[in-house]
């Protein structure tokens, strides 16, 4: 931190939940610059991204190895689930949508980070479900991190945590004004922090003082001995880029 120890780049990663945002036109990136070009220009400046348009739907595993050539080295990314498998399917028979999703991400796998799951709401944990689910994930996809963002409060139950522990599956912190499920587990040796805004969804900045605050914990965390991941969320009218770069300085992480 800023007057104290440095953060290692290689400890804290913080990003922006996506770079395809066109409010961010003429403010981050240039008018003229083509969309095409906006992630090369984006990991001009940061480091890390999350993808959030492949929970949405699956992109060409062509456009997915573009992505990769347009980063330099050490650059990562973050992909998120397909909502097929969280939200349709609830996790229930996931051999399938699993398959198709790392069969895109495969030309990549190096620059991963950990690839998060988003749960909806409405799913609760249900011990069978998720444990038949970590095993899949643990059988056939070992070479990968998985950060797991639950939305509903049965998940900060001891045997949920227990059931993330047991399987190295990391339990996303989630801040929001919101209400989501919000507990500071560290349940593996990666820690993965979202920031959604804490007033009004994804358009709400963090005050100097809060971001402060987390900055302590993330060099703690950092420190004894944890990978930090930090993705802001609150990307309308740029206020993910501000926060962002505020928390960076406050790190003293490029």
């Amino acid at each position: 931190m800023k007057n104290g120890k440095k953060s290692k780049d290689k400890d804290i990663h913080i990003g922006m939940s996506g770079w395809s945002y066109w409010d961010w036109k003429g403010f981050f990136y240039p008018e003229k610059l083509k969309s095409t070009d906006w992630l090369s220009f984006y990991a001009q400046t940061y480091h890390t991204t999350e993808i959030n348009s492949s929970f949405y739907h699956l992109p060409k595993a062509k456009t997915v190895e573009g992505w990769g050539k347009k980063v330099p080295d050490g650059f990562t990314f973050c992909p998120k689930m397909s909502r097929y498998l969280t939200h349709i399917q609830k996790l229930k028979n996931p051999a399938e949508p699993l398959l198709r999703f790392f069969d895109v991400f495969d030309s990549i796998k190096n620059q991963l980070g950990p690839v998060l799951i988003q749960l909806p709401p409405s799913l609760k944990f249900d011990t069978r479900l998720v444990k038949d689910f970590f095993e899949i994930l643990k059988d056939t996809y070992s070479g990968y991190v998985f950060a797991l963002e639950a939305r509903h409060e049965t998940w900060l139950a001891r045997e949920a945590i227990d059931l993330l522990e047991e399987y190295n599956i990391v339990w996303v912190i989630s801040q929001s004004g919101v209400g989501y499920p919000y507990l500071e587990a560290v349940t593996a040796s990666h820690i993965y922090f979202r920031f959604h805004g804490p007033g009004k969804l994804y358009a709400s900045s963090y005050t100097d003082e809060q971001l402060s605050a987390y900055a302590k914990k993330f060099a703690k965390w950092a420190k004894d001995g944890h990978t930090v991941w930090v993705y802001f969320n609150n990307t309308m009218h740029g206020i993910a880029l501000k926060n962002a770069d505020l928390l960076r300085n406050m790190l003293d992480v490029t």
